[in-house]
Order: C-alpha cells, then sequence, then structure tokens
C-alpha cells in the first residue's frame, strides 16, 4: 500500500495551507488528533523556526491493516479494499513536502519504498526502517522486564516513527520539521470525504490483484477505487515508478479538491474530512496548526510541484547469495544535492552581473536528457546554451574556465556532484557538461527535478493523464 502518506495528510495539509477564514477557524476541530513526540528526539527543541530555509513535512503511509489504536480492521472493511488481512511494519509511501521560506511555490518529492540506505541494523529497503527501529525498542523494553503489552507498543511505535524520520533526514540531508502519518483505512475515508478525486489514464486498464478496472480518460475516483488506483502496478511501464506517478497525480488531484470552493465552504464535506483526519492520522507533538496556517500565508498560489529523488538503479542486484532480490539503488550525495536545489542556493560569490551560460551536451542513450537539464539549470539561474547529443561516455563532467570555477562548482554540485574540469578550450562565460551513461542527477528518467521519460510536469494546477 503506497498512498497512504499522501491521501489523508494531504486532506490535512492543504486545508490548512488555504489559509480561508473558514478552514482557520475549522481547525480547533483538530485539536484532538493522535500526537506522537517523533520530532525533537535528538537534541532539537521542538517546533523551533527551521535553519534551512524551509519549511520540511515528512509524509508517511504504513501498510498497515489496523485502525488508530492498533485495532484489526473488520474482514468486511479488507474485502472492499481488496487489501488482505496480513498487514505489516512496512511504510510504503515517504514524501518530503518542502515549503521555502518567503512567497515561493511548494515542492514535494517522493522516495521510492525500495531504496537502499544505510540504518541501525545494516543496509536495507527504506520501507523497513519503520519495523527495525519497532521491533528494537519492543525488545528493550522486554529485556528491561516491561510487560504491559499496550505500553510495550505505544514504545515501540514511537521509535520506529523516529526511525523512519532519521532514515530519510540521513539519506537527504533535509531536517524534519514536522511528521504526518495515515494507515489503509483512512486513505478510503478521506477520499470519499472530499467525494472524490479527478484523474486521467492514457490507457485503459485492469488488474485483479489490485482491483483496478478503469476506461482511459478522464474520470473522478473516490473509496476502494481509489485505493486501487493508487495501488496498481502490474502491467504498468516502470511498474513502482508508474505507481509513484499514479499517486503524485492523485495528491495533486486531493490538492485541487481539498482547496475547491466546493470543499471548503461546505460545512459538511469539511467536516466529514476533518472527522477522517482525527480518526486516522497521526502527528508529532510539536506541530501547532494554527501557527502552520500563519506561516503559510506567505507561499504563493504557484501551485505544488511532485518530483522523485534520482535513482542510479531500478533493478539493484543487492544481495548475492539471492540473485532474485532487487532494490533500487540511490546515491546519498545526489538525493541531498537534489533535495537542495528544491529550495533554491544563493548564487556563487564569483557569479558575473550577466547569467553564465551552460552548454549541455548528452553522451547518454537518455531521449531529451540535455534539455531537460537544461531547463533545470535555467531554473536555477544559468542562462540557457546549446544542447545537443555526442557520442557514448560513461561518466559525466563539468567544465568551465579558470575563472568560472565557483558557478561551475555550483553547476556541478546541482546535477548530483558531477566532475569538474578547468579548460582554457571552453568559450569565454560559458559552462560545458557532458552527461554520461552512469548520470543519474536531475532530468533523468524516474525522477530528480524532470518527469520521467520527458512525460508532463505533475502539479496541482491540473489534471495530467498518466498510465
Amino acid at each position: 500500500m503506497h498512498l497512504l502518506g499522501k491521501i489523508a495528510v494531504a486532506g490535512l495539509a492543504f486545508t490548512v495551507l488555504c489559509g480561508t477564514a473558514y478552514g482557520y477557524a475549522n481547525l480547533h476541530a483538530l485539536d484532538d488528533v493522535t500526537r506522537d513526540s517523533v520530532i525533537g528526539d535528538d537534541g532539537t527543541a521542538p517546533g523551533e523556526q527551521p535553519a534551512d530555509g524551509s519549511l520540511d513535512i515528512l509524509l508517511v503511509g504504513r501498510d498497515s491493516r489496523t485502525d488508530q489504536q492498533e485495532n484489526p480492521l473488520p474482514p468486511e472493511v479488507l474485502r472492499e479494499l481488496r487489501a488482505g488481512a496480513n498487514g505489516d511494519d512496512l511504510t510504503d509511501t515517504l514524501i518530503v513536502l518542502r515549503i521555502p521560506n518567503g512567497t515561493h511555490d511548494v515542492k514535494a518529492f517522493s522516495i521510492p519504498r525500495d531504496s537502499y540506505v544505510s540504518m541501525p541494523g545494516g543496509k536495507g529497503k527504506i520501507n523497513a526502517a519503520f519495523g527495525r527501529a519497532k521491533a528494537a525498542e519492543a525488545k528493550r523494553q522486554r529485556d528491561a522486564g516491561e510487560t504491559d503489552k499496550a505500553k510495550i507498543n505505544k514504545a515501540a511505535l514511537t521509535a520506529g516513527r523516529r526511525g523512519t524520520r532519521q532514515a530519510v533526514e540521513d539519506l537527504t540531508g533535509v531536517k524534519i520539521d514536522h511528521y504526518a502519518e495515515v494507515n489503509l483505512f483512512s486513505f478510503y475515508e478521506i477520499s470519499k470525504a472530499v467525494g472524490g478525486v479527478d484523474v486521467c489514464l492514457k490507457e485503459a486498464t485492469k488488474d485483479k490483484n489490485s482491483g483496478a478496472d478503469f476506461p482511459a480518460g478522464p474520470q473522478r475516483v473516490q473509496g476502494a477505487e481509489a485505493l486501487a488506483f493508487v495501488r496498481q502496478r502490474d502491467g504498468l511501464p516502470g511498474t513502482d515508478f508508474a505507481r509513484v506517478r499514479r499517486q503524485q497525480v492523485f495528491l495533486a488531484g486531493l490538492a485541487r479538491q481539498v482547496l475547491s470552493a466546493g470543499t471548503l465552504t461546505n460545512p459538511g464535506k469539511l467536516s466529514d474530512l476533518i472527522d477522517a483526519v482525527k480518526r486516522s492520522v497521526v502527528l508529532d507533538d510539536s506541530w501547532n496548526l494554527l501557527d502552520f496556517v500563519a506561516q503559510m500565508r506567505g507561499v504563493s498560489g504557484g501551485g505544488i510541484r511532485f518530483e522523485t529523488i534520482p535513482v542510479v538503479n531500478r533493478d539493484y542486484r543487492y544481495d548475492s547469495d539471492n540473485p532474485r532480490a532487487t532494490a533500487v539503488q540511490v546515491d546519498p550525495a545526489a538525493v541531498k544535492a537534489f533535495a537542495a536545489s528544491l529550495v533554491g542556493s544563493p548564487p556563487p560569490a564569483s557569479t558575473p552581473a550577466a547569467p553564465v551560460t551552460v552548454d549541455v551536451t548528452n553522451a547518454s542513450p537518455k531521449g531529451g536528457l540535455a534539455a531537460r537539464v537544461s531547463g533545470f539549470l535555467g531554473d536555477h539561474g544559468f542562462a540557457k546554451g546549446t544542447t545537443g547529443n555526442s557520442g557514448a561516455r560513461r561518466t559525466s563532467l563539468v567544465r568551465f574556465g579558470a575563472d568560472l570555477a565557483k558557478p561551475g562548482a555550483e553547476v556541478a554540485r546541482l546535477l548530483g556532484g558531477l566532475a569538474t574540469q578547468e579548460s582554457a578550450a571552453v568559450p569565454p562565460g560559458h559552462i560545458e557538461v557532458v552527461l554520461g551513461t552512469v548520470y543519474s542527477g536531475p532530468g533523468t528518467t524516474g525522477g530528480g527535478g524532470a518527469p520521467a521519460g520527458g512525460d508532463e510536469p505533475i502539479t496541482s494546477d491540473g489534471v495530467v493523464c498518466v498510465n
């Protein structure tokens, strides 16, 4: 179950983001939402002002077949959701919402559930961080003599949430300021509370495992249908990555629906939404929602852009003893550079008054890569130069004259930490970027600063058709 964190939390977060008088007043109804001490256990004061230029919220979805009180969902509910009775402690949705200080657009990025990362207990898929930390804390409690199952479970859940937060921080370099978590049934309820979400499919699709059975074209989904829409991966190009894109489209649609007058000015719909959030969402105990509304009133209305972290290898064989075991290989340095680029960075001290021109050459087989990277750098203050293709080259390189060493290093950083080279052969005022076959930074297929495969960007401004 991939979608969890994006959905219920979106109902909450985007209601809060609207900052309307009606929505603001009704936030008091969320005072009794479940809280947990996820933030501030590492010496950071809970609720302190973010120091990295961005308010960062981790949206988490647990693959859990329980309610808010950890009671099993009724069999009839599981049958309707086609979820099965066996859940576990995987966090199959991990999204970081970056809200820059000032009046910038909001950025959200997904972390594939199978990203192979370092964590306590050894390397593993990032969606296992929750279960590892939870099990370790439960054992510690029992070893210390605790016998109350409720107390053990409560402490273990807190540890699982903290472990997930820490794994995300370690991979992305982003200091998480707030945490929000939902489970399976909460998504079902929230998607119904808002009256459904508009989506669009390029082709008709049917899948017995998820229950997906959809025609091509625009349509509105809610409840069990919405769950099937975001869970389907079989039969889709890119499988898990196609599912991530489906989830991003759904969340963008949910944001539009929540922010629409039909939801915010309808007392019944807004009440249903708040009730659904209260029944199933868990927030960190430092999150003051009323203060959050005040902070968000400075954010521009240009929509929310959804991206995915850069990846090195989607089919990474990480276990020599089990060649069928696969994960998503990521480069932590490239991920950190990508995450930092979403909130911008000050221009290099030596950048001349006129923008530095960057020429991009694609030496990889990825179609359209040079143009996407050029556009990405253009968004970060560099002038777009020539783009084109060349013969295959494995590694990437950023070349520049001695006078452009600092902006050249900035380009290399923005693209994930590429190798650099001073060269007198580069024309004055220009930086040259050569993208090799192993390049995995912004603009690559599968995320990291540009839509996959040249697909239309996903934002909350309109409905995008996907596979």
